[in-house]
């Protein structure tokens, strides 16, 4: 059996592995956005910081819920959260009215806070529900439990509070592509994190079934 101390040595890296991956993948979902989307380059500094900040709750929920780490558990766990993004954005379709246009968003410089305070109820309801349906599945304890509930509020509030107004922005057939390219973007941001995770990591997950 491991060492305490080396186990929790093991723990650290593994939860700082997910802060630099975190913040890569969030400059290439930067870069993507700037040059497919909108300008968002100024909001580099803050999208890294949040980049960090959700892969370290997103690797320290898992070594708290998942007792033996793989690759296979590891890109189930991510898998899971990206499932709850695209819930979330067709959930939003199907159950608001438009009530602005894309092009009226990409014109302004400012966050829909309008936008997003009225489907906030909705943003609240899935972070609940997801961590309950994470807890059901994985049966932590208390501990992993408020992990995984902090882990959806920080991702929620990173990035489900953009994808929960989609239902309130008209979304012509000409921008539809736009509305794809969205949800590609975050398969993109969950793929990267996942994968910088993995390699940085690949002592670890390579002494372990990769089921």
């Amino acid at each position: 059996m491991m060492a305490p101390a080396v186990q929790a040595l093991r723990r650290a890296g593994f939860v700082g592995s997910g802060a630099l991956a975190g913040a890569v993948s969030a400059l290439v979902f930067t870069v993507i956005h700037q040059l497919l989307i909108s300008p968002i380059w100024f909001a580099l500094p803050a999208m890294l910081a949040a980049g960090a900040i959700c892969g370290v709750c997103l690797a320290w929920s898992y070594t708290l819920v998942v007792p033996i780490s793989s690759v296979g558990s590891w890109l189930r766990y991510n898998c899971f959260y990206l499932v709850m993004f695209v819930a979330l954005g067709l959930t939003s379709l199907a159950a608001f009215q438009p009530v602005t246009t894309i092009a009226a968003l990409l014109k302004s410089n400012e966050p829909p806070r309008a936008l997003i305070g009225r489907a906030l109820p909705l943003s609240g309801l899935f972070t609940l529900a997801t961590a309950v349906l994470l807890c059901v599945g994985y049966r932590p304890g208390w501990r992993g439990a408020g992990s995984l509930l902090l882990t959806t509020g920080v991702l929620i509030l990173s990035l489900g509070l953009n994808i929960s107004v989609l239902g309130l922005v008209g979304v012509p057939h000409a921008a539809l592509g736009v509305l794809a390219l969205v949800f590609t973007l975050l398969v993109a941001l969950g793929g990267v994190y996942a994968g910088v995770v993995v390699m940085l990591n690949r002592s670890l997950f390579g002494g372990a079934s990769s089921a």
